[in-house]
């Protein structure tokens, strides 16, 4: 990894605005995440940031992380009412009632798919045929919004429950957990990112 931290010219662009941004890139975006509560996490925050910078995202983190319970599934699905009124109305994260609902209600759906034998992490990766997709993209303008597997993950996943996932979020999503390795051939990460 230490070709990633050297210099930050051949970096995928998107991340130079800040340290923050810079590690997350160098460190976790688009490294294979097969964890179901860790994927659970990811597709919160991504439908969090709907509508926003994932760099507000990013700098909230640790507020999501403290206010949904370390994105337990089995705790937030227990979650009242009165409690998603205090969540949503705490500055640590984006005050969004309903994308505050959608974090209780997606970990209900994570638990009915775990209940019905089936895991969280085996149904998305399924999307991949269970391997990463190794995209060669030159420069930003080429890596697309949304894909044909977004656009059928997030069918998939409204109807097991889930909200805030459409197509454009399930990409970024499949993008943050490794599904597909979208770093440019031009940054350090694309190359160690496939080599794992």
């Amino acid at each position: 990894m230490s070709s990633a931290t050297e210099g930050t010219e051949n970096r995928c662009s998107w991340c130079l605005g800040s340290e923050l941004y810079r590690h997350y890139h160098d460190t976790e975006w688009g490294v294979p995440c097969r964890d179901a509560v860790q994927l659970f996490e990811l597709i919160s925050l991504e439908g969090a940031q709907a509508g926003l910078s994932w760099i507000t995202i990013l700098n909230k983190r640790q507020g999501y992380r403290r206010l949904f319970a370390g994105f337990d599934p089995e705790k937030i699905a227990r979650f009242s009412d009165a409690r998603l009124d205090r969540i949503a109305s705490d500055a640590a994260i984006v005050r969004h009632r309903q994308k505050v609902e959608s974090v209780r209600s997606n970990a209900r759906a994570w638990l009915s798919l775990r209940e019905a034998g089936q895991s969280f992490s085996d149904v998305i990766w399924a999307h991949v045929e269970h391997e990463t997709l190794d995209n060669a993209f030159r420069q930003l303008s080429d890596v697309p919004a949304r894909t044909e597997q977004s656009t059928r993950m997030s069918k998939q996943l409204k109807k097991l429950g889930f909200s805030f996932v459409g197509p454009t979020t399930c990409y970024a999503f499949m993008q943050a957990a490794g599904l597909v390795n979208d770093h440019l051939i031009t940054c350090p990460r694309h190359a160690e990112v496939k080599s794992g």
